[in-house]
Formats: structure tokens, C-alpha cells, sequence
């Protein structure tokens, strides 16, 4: 018999890190109902990479809510292009890029679609492909639990400090 391993939570809403793309404390939708996590851009467009000619997909990421995706361009040499379908049940043609999503401290290689999500409420979502590979299941009366859950492993314990025995 198999032994069940062990799972961490994520709540309905999550901040982590894409520190390949120089972002970090951004909130994602976790939406059990989406394979493919997604990330809204603009401006996504090919041009031919000047040293090679292969193509290079060029977009901008916006988020009004995060300072630092306001609009800077980003260039990826690696992506894909594939049909997704989307919440209202529309097939889309979409760049896929694989990068890294942070959470609880653990780096997790996973697919974004790139997506013009702007008449959505939030910019990143989070698909069962990342929630599979992290073995998380999803509190959805929570928020920010791999956030919290981070900051109180890297807070001093002040118990150790002023535990008998202990260096003064």
C-alpha cells in the first residue's frame, strides 16, 4: 500500500515569488478548475532574435496592483504555442512559457500561459499542474497560507533565546 505523503495548504488566494521573472510577493488565484496556471500580459508579440533569427516571444506583464510588473518588457526564447481553454469554455490559442513559481520557500519549475486576464480581478492564476506537483490542497476559507506559513519559519523564536540553559 502506498503511503500517503505529506500536504501542505494553499488558501484561495496566495502571494509567491516568480523569481525568474524578477517578481516577488505576487497574489495568485488558485483555481482547481484550470490546468494550466496563467499570467496576464500585454503587447505579446514575435520578433526574430537578431544573432540567431529564431523567434523570440516579447510581452509586457501588467498588474496595477504590483509595483513591479508595471509594463517593463520581457523576452523568452523558450515557449510553446497551445489551444487552452478558457472560464467561459472559449478554446484559445496561447504562449505557454515554463518558469519557476515560489512557494513555502520551494522552487517549482511549471507552465504559465500568457493572457490578456485584464477583465479579470486577478493577474496570476494558479492551475492543478502547479497545485499536483506541490501536493497542496486548497483551503478555500484561507488566504496567504504559504505566506504566513514562510514568515513564521524564518521569524526568531524568542522561546530559544530565553529557554534554561540557554547562551545569554
Amino acid at each position: 500500500m502506498k503511503k500517503p505523503s505529506a500536504q501542505r495548504v494553499l488558501g484561495r488566494r496566495e502571494l509567491l515569488d516568480l523569481p525568474a521573472l524578477g517578481l516577488a510577493g505576487v497574489e495568485a488565484k488558485v483555481d482547481t478548475g484550470a490546468y494550466t496556471s496563467a499570467i496576464h500580459c500585454a503587447d505579446l508579440h514575435l520578433a526574430p532574435d537578431p544573432a540567431t533569427g529564431r523567434p523570440v516571444l516579447h510581452v509586457r506583464l501588467l498588474d496595477p496592483e504590483h509595483p513591479a510588473t508595471d509594463g517593463r518588457p520581457l523576452a523568452f526564447s523558450e515557449f510553446a504555442q497551445r489551444a487552452i481553454r478558457s472560464s467561459n469554455g472559449e478554446v484559445q490559442l496561447r504562449y505557454v512559457i515554463r518558469t519557476v513559481a515560489r512557494l513555502y520557500g520551494q522552487d517549482f519549475t511549471t507552465e504559465f500561459s500568457l493572457a490578456n486576464r485584464s477583465d479579470l480581478r486577478h493577474p496570476v492564476l494558479l492551475g492543478r499542474a502547479l497545485l499536483r506537483q506541490g501536493r497542496f490542497v486548497v483551503d478555500v476559507a484561507r488566504r496567504h497560507v504559504a505566506y504566513q506559513a514562510e514568515r513564521r519559519a524564518a521569524a526568531p523564536n524568542p522561546r530559544a533565546a530565553s529557554a534554561p540553559g540557554g547562551a545569554v
